[in-house]
């Protein structure tokens, strides 16, 4: 039985879909700039949820927004568009500037094996039924217009604030928000903005030119593909106190009920115990994993080592050992794939039903490899490989590929020393022989006999 950690209830809750397909909507990227590793660590986690459903045997329906427009530097809806501020610093235009980071997302998502959904949603292609959804707010009484634009009234929502269960006063003493003399409420937030002359981007409303808030698009495009209410909203927790209660505010306000039945949020990833954001000029691409020698497979065996809901503390020691234990794990199932024996049909149940109730429970991957390496050490097994590549369905590791063989390097030195010891042995000098072996053990090597000479290790 699938077990989901709901953000709302704060617990784990049975999974029961709402009809036989299972809707799910995911916050995807600003296409502003490449995106680094934090954000592929949310768009595995959105993946893994996939994976596992398809894997317990449910169909789905997904959608991942495109956002191209509408998410502004800052959350109390001042500052330049992103795209914009892109755009100007770039000397593109926004649409290049789009077409150029989008591919480039979904470049990393195929090196990372992160399946796309059925649907991806680019928010200027759904201009008008962002204007229809903040139409409908006003008619019913909780938007009103400004000199800038269309607000929520945050006011006419009494339950504002559930799914993050902070104190609204708490969250403007927080400085997120500045004073805004027209605003009914300083959380009151922009479901439309108006757009001066000078604006790059602007659509016609009814309001004259503008531009929509970053908030609205999420929940026109997922009421569009999904309906009223859908399953599962995925997405990042630093969206709980500002961009999803936002959009369950106007969601909830338009129809009346809930919108989504469960929540689910990955946790940040962190740089050497620290903060990871590219103001701070601490952010990888997965482009620059690869540069340094990493796989994207590595880093995805790296982030599927951590449970969703918990932090991730990324270091290039981390990395270092996620690629050793991924290569040791493709060696081990190379040696099943040969392996000769046979596998009783109970043991393997009993592995299948470890890892079905691993990932059942609020997808715990991290537990689900677990039982990947405990099987691993049966006797090698073509029933054993078959069973790890049925459950890469889920880890998505590609684990039917073989292992990498690095070549060393020896340095002259260490050879030089070797070439004198199978002398020494060829001489029956078995003194010197040790002598010398000892010598390259300190320099970091094993000298391993050979019948026609000697084979060198790295220690």
């Amino acid at each position: 039985m699938l077990k989901l950690y709901n953000t709302m209830s704060r617990q784990k809750e049975k999974f029961e879909p709402i009809k036989d397909k299972v809707t799910m909507y995911s916050c995807g990227p600003t296409v502003y700039s490449y995106a680094h590793i934090g954000n592929m660590r949310a768009y595995i986690f959105m993946d893994t949820v996939r994976r596992v459903l398809k894997y317990d045997g449910y169909k789905l329906k997904g959608v991942m927004n495109i956002t191209d427009v509408g998410h502004l530097l800052s959350d109390a809806d001042d500052g330049e568009d992103k795209m914009a501020k892109a755009s100007r610093e770039q000397k593109k235009t926004p649409y290049e500037i789009a077409e150029i980071y989008t591919k480039a997302f979904m470049d990393d998502l195929a090196r990372l094996n992160i399946g796309k959904p059925e649907v991806i949603a680019k928010a200027t292609e759904h201009i008008d039924d962002m204007i229809k959804y903040v139409v409908a707010l006003v008619e019913k009484g909780y938007g009103y217009e400004t000199s800038d634009g269309i607000y929520f009234d945050i006011s006419k929502f009494p339950s504002y604030g559930k799914l993050s269960r902070l104190n609204l006063d708490d969250q403007i003493a927080g400085a997120r928000v500045e004073v805004n003399d027209e605003k009914r409420h300083p959380a009151d937030f922009a479901l439309w903005k108006k757009a001066p002359k000078e604006h790059i981007m602007q659509w016609e409303s009814p309001w004259g030119m503008g531009y929509p808030g970053w908030h609205i698009e999420c929940s026109a495009m997922s009421k569009k593909y999904l309906g009223a209410e859908f399953d599962i909203h995925t997405g990042g927790v630093d969206h709980i106190p500002v961009h999803h209660e936002n959009e369950i505010a106007q969601s909830e306000a338009l129809e009346g009920h809930s919108t989504v039945k469960y929540w689910m949020h990955g946790e940040f990833m962190q740089v050497d115990g620290g903060k990871m954001s590219k103001s701070l000029g601490n952010t990888y691409t997965v482009s620059d994993l690869m540069q340094k020698g990493f796989s994207p497979m590595c880093f995805r065996y790296f982030c599927l080592n951590t449970h969703y809901r918990k932090k991730l503390n990324f270091t290039f020691e981390g990395m270092e050992g996620a690629k050793v234990a991924y290569n040791r794990l493709l060696t081990l199932l190379d040696t099943h794939k040969n392996g000769t024996s046979k596998t009783e049909d109970n043991v393997i149940a009993n592995y299948k039903n470890q890892f079905c109730e691993a990932i059942d429970d609020d997808v715990n991957i991290p537990l689900a490899l677990g039982v990947l390496w405990t099987m691993l050490k049966e006797a090698p097994s073509k029933d054993i490989y078959a069973l790890a590549q049925e459950f890469d369905k889920v880890f998505g590791l590609s684990l039917d590929q073989p292992p990498v063989r690095e070549e060393v390097a020896v340095p002259d030195e260490v050879k030089k020393l070797a070439d004198e010891r199978l002398e020494a042995r060829k001489n029956k000098d078995w003194a010197q022989s040790d002598k010398l072996r000892d010598e390259i053990a300190k320099l970091g090597y094993v000298v391993m006999d050979k019948k026609d000479g000697y084979e060198l290790k790295k220690a």
